[in-house]
């Protein structure tokens, strides 16, 4: 093989839609060729099913490459046998806890989870590490704690907290500071439940992304927005009176909860010209502000995940998910599931996350008392099927969009587009193969991350993803079975340039 180059053989890529195209792809850690094989792009319905794909197969295994099928013994070829090759994934918002919360997950764990879910770069959140990643100092610690765990790359947000604010510390240097480091930009809480991160009121946030705005017009301040006022006064009325089921949880996080924390950041946002991300959009409220706001020109973003397109809050009556299914905000009802999708398909949500949370599901999922139960769920594994089953092959999504909210946008988004989120020559060889003809049903036992529960055990998906290769070493390989040695865990920090 030339030059030491590997070659993945007869895979589908992305032609655009709903088309597709067979090619082989050389590598090494870049990609270096992308040839067709087939002088004409196929369309999604031609290969839709089992007995289409394995027909098409049968009818043009005589094309594939001389040059390969002279050297097919070679082992750096690898069949691609025909499955989808998307651009790695890249999980935005995920919480490792590494260092400090590790009893509920840290990146040995999660990046492998990731890993097999066909991510190949996650942003780690800088609230649930100890120290919190809200100064330079602090990200050189997490920087030591990660370095050598992880199957994946890596990036962080930096973070922004009231309890900086509370012990005067200089904000604005640390913001300034960590944007030097390479972080992809800020977070911070409207409401927050963490005494090592607490949330910030309207006039810090204000002040935030001031500070924000004077150093970079491009990095994002990045916020959960529920109304805090709202929800600690309900809470408190509801706790006195000893309402503590998953209902009273809802009523109080409810769609207003959300939509007069986004209403506020719009605000902050026309005020202090900054770029603004609201994480983890649950409702179709908020879907609209967030419309509304990028209508009228203000740099103004927004995320969803799984739970809130797929459950509804209908689904907490189900005792056997229930506790599983809790986060904050909590999953709202089927028209604003409905118009997250919407969202998605017209760019209103820039891209998928998971808010990947995970813990002791023994420990902390178990209270009867529902205000006490943690509230997460460890995703990062499953959004890749989820997305490719749920919202491609059930029409939500083109092939192409769906690629684009797992991997293009967020890559964009993060500034690390000159290396990742795309199948190009010259970039990174961050490639996942998905089997979009078999269906497999997710069981919390199967799962890599720590906390081995979901609140989609038992529901089949009708995507796998069967391998995963990290600049160009191939680290998840599911159609061989074959386990990756841990001397293959070399995910690399990256510096966002935006």
């Amino acid at each position: 093989m030339q030059n030491n180059l590997k070659v993945l053989s007869n895979v589908f890529i992305s032609a655009g839609g709903n088309l597709l195209r067979l090619v082989d792809v050389w590598f090494d850690q870049k990609v270096t060729r992308i040839l067709p094989c087939l002088d004409r792009t196929i369309g999604w319905e031609e290969i839709s099913t089992p007995d289409k794909w394995k027909k098409f197969q049968k009818q043009i295994t005589s094309v594939s490459s001389s040059s390969l099928q002279e050297e097919s013994t070679d082992s750096s070829i690898y069949d691609g046998k025909f499955f989808l090759l998307i651009p790695g994934a890249i999980d935005t918002h995920v919480h490792f806890n590494t260092p400090g919360f590790e009893d509920r997950d840290d990146f040995d764990h999660g990046s492998l989870a990731a890993a097999f879910g066909g991510v190949t770069t996650v942003v780690d959140m800088p609230c649930t590490s100890i120290p919190p990643v809200t100064s330079p100092w602090n990200l050189r610690i997490k920087l030591e704690a990660v370095s050598g765990r992880s199957w994946v790359d890596y990036a962080f947000w930096g973070g922004v907290s009231g309890n900086d604010f509370e012990n005067k510390k200089d904000i604005q240097r640390q913001i300034r500071e960590l944007a030097d480091s390479g972080v992809v930009g800020f977070k911070a809480y409207l409401i927050s439940g963490m005494e090592t991160f607490t949330d910030l009121t309207p006039d810090r946030m204000l002040q935030t992304a001031k500070w924000i705005r004077s150093i970079s017009r491009k990095l994002p301040l990045a916020v959960h927005a529920e109304d805090k006022s709202l929800v600690i006064k309900r809470q408190a009325y509801l706790q006195q009176r000893g309402v503590n089921d998953w209902r009273a949880y809802c009523q109080v996080r409810d769609v207003q909860a959300e939509a007069k924390a986004v209403e506020t950041m719009i605000d902050i946002a026309r005020k202090s010209k900054s770029r603004v991300h609201i994480v983890h959009l649950s409702s179709k409220a908020g879907l609209e502000l967030v419309r509304r706001a990028r209508e009228k020109g203000l740099n103004f973003s927004a995320e969803t995940c799984p739970q809130y397109l797929y459950f509804t809050g209908d689904d907490f009556a189900n005792p056997k998910i229930s506790i599983f299914l809790k986060t904050a905000p909590p999953v709202k009802a089927k028209p604003d599931q409905e118009a997250l999708w919407e969202g998605l398909k017209d760019g209103t949500l820039s891209f998928i996350t998971t808010d990947h949370a995970g813990c002791d599901p023994h420990k902390e999922k178990s209270s009867n008392n529902f205000w006490k139960v943690y509230g997460g769920i460890p995703g990062v594994e499953h959004r890749v099927p989820f997305m490719f089953s749920e919202g491609f092959k059930k029409g939500r999504l083109t092939l192409s969009q769906t690629i684009d909210v797992v991997s293009t946008n967020p890559a964009g988004f993060c500034g690390i587009s000159h290396a990742k989120g795309s199948l190009e020559p010259g970039k990174d060889a961050d490639m996942a193969l998905i089997n979009l003809w078999e269906q497999q049903v997710i069981r919390g036992a199967d799962m890599h991350s720590k906390g081995k529960y979901t609140p989609l055990e038992g529901v089949s998906f009708g995507a796998i993803v069967e391998a995963t290769f990290l600049r160009g070493q191939l680290i998840v390989d599911q159609i061989r079975k074959k386990e990756s040695p841990s001397s293959l865990k070399n995910g690399q920090f990256l510096k966002a340039q935006i």
